[in-house]
């Protein structure tokens, strides 16, 4: 069995990949540079691939820098604690159209693998807002995928998983502690430093997470909020 996993280096696609590990499938994770502020995560990405001892990590190289329009695209302050915004905002840091196109690529890599499944680390809960993690988003894109691939013609449907749908960070962080994902080589910050800033949102809701769950975060802070 085989699943194409959307590994960004970050926390939550890392322990979606273990999650998808544990279930014995052949894990096959797909990233992407596509014109984010840094690179930091991306290298996380190869790190985690390497942990697991894939036999193929497909990195996809896409511009959208040119379509701009997110604080990790454009020339757009990124803000400061989670705080930042009301629930009802859609946060500065969503990059338009970002897990659509991105889904599109693994999807086709998914085909090509003869793959069963897809796995993202979407999450509905704790304070995202973006409009591409809802879960109404993913039964739609599973809708596409059924009719716009030769697999989806033939009966032989790739199914869209998303473990962490409805988790708190803190039952992400506790399922990935459990299931021994590599969590002190994720980074979750916008800001791409060395160390991970610790007051941008992404920090914020990581320590967060990790402070409900009981659990020290293995990564190293410039600060922490």
């Amino acid at each position: 069995m085989k699943a194409v996993i959307l590994l960004s280096g970050g926390l939550d696609s890392t322990v979606c990949m273990s999650v998808a590990e544990q279930a014995g499938y052949e894990i096959i994770p797909i990233s992407f540079a596509y014109g984010q502020r840094h690179s930091r995560e991306l290298d996380s990405a190869k790190f985690v691939a390497q942990y697991y001892g894939v036999k193929r990590h497909v990195i996809i190289e896409t511009n959208m820098r040119a379509i701009g329009g997110s604080a990790l695209t454009d020339n757009i302050e990124v803000p400061a604690g989670e705080e930042s915004h009301s629930d009802a905002d859609i946060p500065v840091t969503y990059v338009p159209a970002r897990n659509l196109i991105f889904l599109s690529y693994a999807l086709g890599l998914a085909e090509v693998e003869q793959a069963e499944k897809l796995f993202i680390g979407v999450n509905a809960l704790d304070y995202s807002g973006y409009p591409d993690c809802r879960p109404e988003f993913i039964q739609k894109f599973q809708e596409v995928a059924d009719y716009a691939t030769k697999a989806g013609v033939q009966q032989k449907r790739i199914i869209v998983e998303t473990p962490l749908q409805h988790l708190t960070k803190a039952e992400i962080i506790k399922l990935g502690m459990a299931n021994q994902a590599p969590l002190h080589l994720t980074t979750s910050c916008y800001q791409g430093g060395e160390e991970a800033c610790g007051i941008c949102d992404s920090c914020v809701l990581r320590l967060k997470g990790f402070r409900e769950a009981g659990f020290e975060d293995p990564i190293k802070y410039a600060l922490r909020k």
